[in-house]
This record gives structure tokens, sequence and C-alpha cells, in this order.
């Protein structure tokens, strides 16, 4: 199984827990999947929006094909994410409990086929996010200092 990561949502460990991760197939036009092909998505505000039944990625950025010409798609449409019903249940459930989120994590490629790994994610508070500056600037410091011996 060969498994190429596309896109990957940087700040998403930086702003959010990040709680339990699924991986979901995404409903596609024949354009979209030439782009992201291309490495031509952008996860930066991407969100995903669960109702009762279904599960939506809602603004990711997959930008137009240039050879597609007038069958080309719309940008930040909404796509469908391919859910287990039971696995769509899990994250509407979560998703009404107060300060949970879903975000996108990354977009990849596994044998061909589009994926997107989503993560249910409680957003951080500021003090979160400086421990996790300090942390990485100590582990640079050790890191460096180990260099030099």
């Amino acid at each position: 199984m060969s498994e190429k990561t596309v896109a990957r949502n940087r700040k998403a460990k930086f702003e959010y827990f990040l709680i339990e991760s699924y991986e979901a197939g995404i409903s596609l036009l024949g354009s979209e999947i030439k782009s992201i092909r291309a490495r031509q998505v952008s996860l930066e505000e991407a969100y995903i929006k669960v109702d009762g039944k279904e599960a939506w990625l809602m603004d990711a950025h997959i930008a137009p094909y240039e050879l597609a010409n007038r069958f080309n798609h719309a940008p930040r449409r909404s796509r469908k994410l391919l859910l287990h019903k039971n696995e769509i249940l899990q994250l509407w459930n979560e998703v009404r409990q107060k300060g949970v989120t879903i975000i996108p994590v990354r977009i990849y490629l596994k044998n061909g086929i589009a994926k997107v790994e989503i993560a249910s994610a409680k957003g951080k508070k500021l003090y979160d996010k400086r421990a996790d500056l300090a942390k990485k600037d100590m582990q640079r410091e050790m890191d460096r200092r180990s260099k030099e011996y």
C-alpha cells in the first residue's frame, strides 16, 4: 500500500488538541482529482460539517485544473466525505459537545485514491500554545548542544 501525502494542515496540531482521527474518502470530480495529484490543494481554512446523516468537507481550496477548460470545478465547493454510518454518528455526537470541532488534517493518495484524514479536535488556549513553543525551543536547543559534542 503506497501512501503519498498531498496536502497537510500545518496549523492543526498548533491550534487544536487532536482527540481522535478518521480516514475518509472524498467524492470528487475528474478535474479535482487531477488538481490533487498535481498538489494544488490548500486545507488552511477548511473544516468538516456534519449533520446527522452526512459529512462534508467545506472551504478546502482545490485549484482549477488548467486543461479542463469549461468542464472545470468551483475551487471552494463543498465535497461529500465517504464514511461509514456509525463513524458519522460518532462524529455527530462529538460535535454536539461544547468546544469540539472536526478539522481535516491532511489529504493523501492511497493506492491512487484520494483520502482525507480528519480529526475531532478541541481548541487550545493561548497558554497551551506558549507551552508548546517553549517545549519546541528547548528540544531544538538540546539537539543543537548534542551536535556540538
